[in-house]
């Protein structure tokens, strides 16, 4: 198995390394920030290198575009642009492409691989999307709020017990990650018990999502998928047995039209990419708005003073830091995008977080602003037929998370500089260390309280 998966990692991320790295020595800037971590600690920069006339600039191997109205083009047809999917050793060598085919595919599923909602397209797409889409309704959603409120209390008290004071505490290990992995797991009917190591598996399955990864980091994620997939496949098997009032009892339990319900390879896969989007993009929302407002003590006292503005920031913070950076697209038929010809087979890539400073859509772009009045018009939860199943839910626990946060430690201080995660795709806090300063009682913040985001 050790050698299969050496196989895999050489002929897509090893090589896919060496290309990155010349690339970079070269000057492309979208190489350099896959190549460089210290550059992603700060990527914008570099995004604006991006950002000339044209509606598309050469990237490390693949056609990559920053501007918001292509970015938002390309998401919306799905006639002429796919999921990569299955299709991700396209243009790769053949002896690569036969070194893979010699390997065969991972033993586990991983959230871009087929049948994986985020890598097929209709009617595959439609159908899962169908079935799972309305447990995050707005309606849904909404009826979630006060117990969000709820859990975002008592992992406070958790706070306020933990770090009395001035004593440090690091936010993302004790409130922000805790919070969405518990909403989900009582959602999905996942032992709540369990949510630390579920922490850890998404935690170690994530940098799936990237590309060129080291060996080590390869090796990694293929054993925390391993461990995922293994767990949820018992889990599958148990709710068959005994049901609950649960998105996944319904999965398992479910039929579509013609009868037919979902396969054991389909209800793995959704399960395990619902369950782990649920969580994952939360942590970094929060995370990233936790740090913004510690930077911004002015946005953060508008806040205070008018906390109808709470939905509007959460969207603001969506824009500024987006939790995912970029996405891409398969061309499935030729087409023209601003009148530049695209092939079929050719990549293209979305930086999403560029095209949420598009100075052509936002004023000032570069600015944080809570009371901004098109912060909503970001592509943080992309756009089209895959906009994000979840956006109601996160928007949701974003305010309610941070709201209850700032309203219960008004003092609440950075305690050291925070250490960001290391991933590509996704951005946000590995730690975010503050003091929590004095409390203010806990009947005087109802978090669930205040006005909700519709989604």
């Amino acid at each position: 198995m050790t050698v299969r998966s050496a196989v895999r990692w050489a002929a897509t991320h090893g090589a896919m390394r060496v290309a990155i790295r010349a690339r970079a020595r070269q000057g492309n800037a979208d190489a350099e920030i896959l190549h460089d971590p210290s550059v992603r600690e700060d990527p914008y920069g570099h995004y604006e290198r991006l950002r000339t006339q044209e509606p598309f600039t050469g990237g490390a191997f693949a056609r990559v575009s920053v501007h918001h109205d292509v970015c938002t083009e390309v998401l919306r047809d799905h006639d002429h642009f796919g999921q990569i999917g299955g299709n991700r050793t396209e243009g790769l060598p053949p002896v690569l492409q036969r070194a893979l085919r010699l390997a065969g595919p991972r033993p586990s599923i991983g959230p871009i691989d087929p049948p994986s909602m985020l890598a097929v397209d209709p009617p595959e797409h439609t159908r899962y999307r169908r079935l799972v889409s309305r447990a995050f309704s707005a309606r849904a959603v909404a009826h979630l709020r006060e117990r969000t409120g709820q859990i975002a209390g008592e992992l406070l008290d958790d706070l306020a017990r933990a770090a009395p004071g001035d004593q440090p505490v690091d936010l993302v290990a004790r409130y922000a990650s805790l919070l969405p992995v518990t909403v989900i797991s009582e959602m999905l009917g996942v032992p709540v018990g369990m949510r630390r190591q579920f922490l850890a598996w998404g935690d170690g399955a994530t940098p799936s999502l990237d590309m060129g990864l080291p060996w080590t980091t390869h090796r990694s994620v293929e054993r925390n998928l391993a461990e995922l997939d293994a767990w949820f496949r018992g889990h599958l098997r148990r709710l068959r047995a005994d049901p609950g009032d649960d998105l996944l009892s319904a999965l398992v339990t479910s039929t579509d039209d013609d009868g037919s319900g979902l396969s054991e390879q389909e209800l793995v896969a959704t399960a395990a990419l619902v369950f782990g989007a649920g969580f994952e993009t939360t942590v970094n929302l929060v995370s990233n708005g936790t740090a913004l407002l510690l930077a911004h003590p002015d946005q953060r006292r508008l806040l205070a003073d008018d906390p109808s503005l709470w939905p509007n920031a959460v969207d603001e913070m969506l824009r500024v830091e987006s939790p995912v950076q970029r996405t891409g697209r398969r061309v499935k038929q030729d087409t023209t995008v601003r009148g530049v010809p695209l092939a079929e087979g050719d990549l293209v890539l979305l930086v999403l977080a560029a095209a949420n400073r598009d100075p052509q859509v936002f004023e000032d772009p570069h600015t944080f602003d809570v009371t901004r009045p098109n912060a909503r018009d970001h592509v943080a939860f992309s756009s089209g037929i895959h906009f994000c199943l979840g956006a109601a839910l996160a928007r949701m626990e974003g305010e309610v998370a941070l709201r209850a946060l700032f309203g219960r430690f008004p003092d609440l201080a950075p305690a050291g500089a925070g250490r960001r995660r290391s991933t590509i795709i996704l951005r946000g806090y590995e730690s975010l260390p503050v003091t929590p300063g004095r409390p203010v009682p806990a009947s005087s913040t109802p978090a669930a309280e205040g006005s909700s985001s519709s989604g």
